[in-house]
C-alpha cells in the first residue's frame, strides 16, 4: 500500500523546500537590514540577530528532516560502497533501527522540554521559547519516519543506489 503519489509527494518535497527558502530570505533580509541600520542610521536594532537565529535554526532542522534526500546524507562512502548490497541492507536496517529507537526514546523528554520552555520569551521579539524549539520535535517525528520508511525498504529488500552521479540515485 502506498502511502503517497509520486506526485503528491514530490508537491510535498517543493512546498518543503519553498519553507526552506523562505526561511533563508528571511535571514538574509533581517541580515541586511541589521548592517544598513547600523552602519548607515547610526541605529542599532536588536530583534534582527534573533531573527537570523531563529530563521537558521527553523531553517538547519527543517532541511534535514524534510528536504535533504539519502543522497545528500554523508557517510562513509568508500565502506559503504566497497561491499556487497546485502552487507549495505544489514548497514541500513541497523543503522535505521538504532536511529528509530534512539530518537523513539528521547522524543518523551524532547517533547517535555519544549513544552516546559513556555515560560522563556526571547528578548526583543517575545516568542515563546516553545515556539521556538518547536522545531527541534518535528524535526524529530520526521527522521523517526524517514529512518522507519528507508528500514522497511532496506527489509524488503531495497538497497539505494549509492552513485550520486547516477540520475535518481538513493530517493
Amino acid at each position: 500500500m502506498k502511502l503517497f503519489s509520486a506526485q503528491t509527494a514530490n508537491w510535498l518535497r517543493q512546498r518543503a523546500e519553498n519553507v526552506a527558502a523562505a526561511l533563508l530570505v528571511a535571514m538574509f533580509l533581517a541580515f541586511i537590514f541589521q548592517i544598513i541600520a547600523r552602519y548607515v542610521f547610526n541605529w542599532p536594532v536588536g530583534w534582527t540577530t534573533e531573527v537570523c537565529i531563529l530563521a537558521w535554526l527553523w531553517g538547519v532542522l527543517w532541511g534535514a528532516a524534510f528536504v535533504l534526500r539519502e543522497d545528500d546524507e554523508i557517510r562513509f562512502d568508500i565502506l559503504y560502497s566497497a561491499v556487497s548490497d546485502r552487507a549495505r541492507r544489514i548497514f541500513t536496517i541497523a543503522t535505521g533501527v538504532a536511529l528509530v529507537v534512539l530518537y523513539t526514546v528521547a522524543l518523551p523528554a524532547v517533547t517535555d522540554y519544549v513544552t516546559f520552555m513556555k515560560v522563556e520569551r526571547s528578548a526583543f521579539l517575545k516568542i515563546r521559547f516553545d515556539w521556538l524549539f518547536s522545531i527541534y520535535v518535528l524535526f524529530a517525528v520526521g527522521v523517526i519516519l524517514r529512518y522507519v520508511w528507508l528500514t522497511w525498504r532496506a527489509i524488503r529488500g531495497d538497497v539505494p543506489d549509492i552513485d550520486p552521479t547516477k540520475p535518481g540515485a538513493a530517493l
